[in-house]
């Protein structure tokens, strides 16, 4: 098992991949990462809500690297990487239950159109127009995540988010959400998504939201990203929409000594 101490050496051995790169966050914050052949393991504490282990490479090789990987770092951290991928090592590895699928998106900050944040329109042309949130807004963010999205890793009264961007009613209403959280030198992350049913959802108020965050994501980083529930297809048809294209991850857990993986394994994946 050898140790990769720079970004550099992650993306030679990752290809670049942008779920590694992501959960490596740039290794700063106690984020690791080792290989061993063509196997890769990413540990990041405290990312996106709960402690994760990216990984990637063929299983025979994977297995033993993650192994010592949680010998190192506690069994508190949860594999996650290409369903297949997560498939196989719950298969093979007697202490690891599958959690789940999910869905990871991105899309490049060049070769596809630029996104309207609708900052440049009338005022009376009836679109929805999204702002980024000032610190006296972020109490009223955090009751529409809480009444909307209680289970959203990303929240205005904990850490991990760089920005808000919200958008507001006729009447003055906070109605729709999405966050510019836990961003990486190469990747950025939209999460946070939320919008009032009764008085935004339905009115572009979510995708105007996602748009301006999304635009501030990749004005500074090459890419863009997103984790989005497998069942959630209202959400993943948005994000299509906005450019972003999927690829299904799953995430694995420590097994524990009930060995059943619970009702609410869609919740826990991610």
């Amino acid at each position: 098992m050898f140790e990769l101490i720079a970004e550099e050496q992650l993306r030679t051995a990752t290809d670049d991949d942008a779920v590694l790169l992501w959960a490596a966050q740039g290794l700063t914050g106690g984020a690791r990462a080792w290989t061993s052949g063509r196997a890769v393991a990413v540990a990041s504490p405290a990312l996106s809500g709960r402690d994760r282990i990216a990984v990637r490479g063929p299983v025979a090789e994977l297995l033993p690297l993650l192994d010592e990987v949680i010998a190192l770092v506690g069994p508190s951290y949860r594999p996650f990487g290409d369903a297949d991928l997560l498939a196989e090592l719950c298969a093979r590895h007697d202490g690891l239950e599958a959690l789940g699928r999910f869905g990871w998106m991105q899309r490049t900050a060049t070769g596809l159109p630029t996104l309207d944040t609708g900052s440049g329109s009338g005022s009376g042309d009836g679109r929805p127009v999204a702002h980024w949130l000032a610190p006296d807004e972020l109490d009223e963010a955090a009751d529409l995540i809480d009444r909307h999205f209680p289970t959203s890793h990303a929240h205005p009264h904990r850490p991990g988010v760089r920005a808000w961007a919200g958008v507001r009613d006729g009447v003055g209403r906070l109605t729709a959400l999405a966050a510019d959280a836990w961003p990486a030198p190469t990747v950025g992350l939209l999460a946070g998504v939320v919008s009032d049913p009764v008085h935004g959802r339905g009115r572009g108020h979510a995708a105007a939201a996602c748009r301006l965050a999304l635009a501030g994501i990749l004005g500074r980083s090459p890419r863009a990203a997103l984790m989005v529930d497998a069942w959630n297809e209202p959400a993943i048809g948005l994000y299509r929409r906005l450019g972003l294209d999927h690829r299904q991850l799953a995430a694995a857990a420590q097994r524990r000594a009930t060995g059943a993986a619970g009702a609410d394994a869609a919740v826990r994946s991610r």
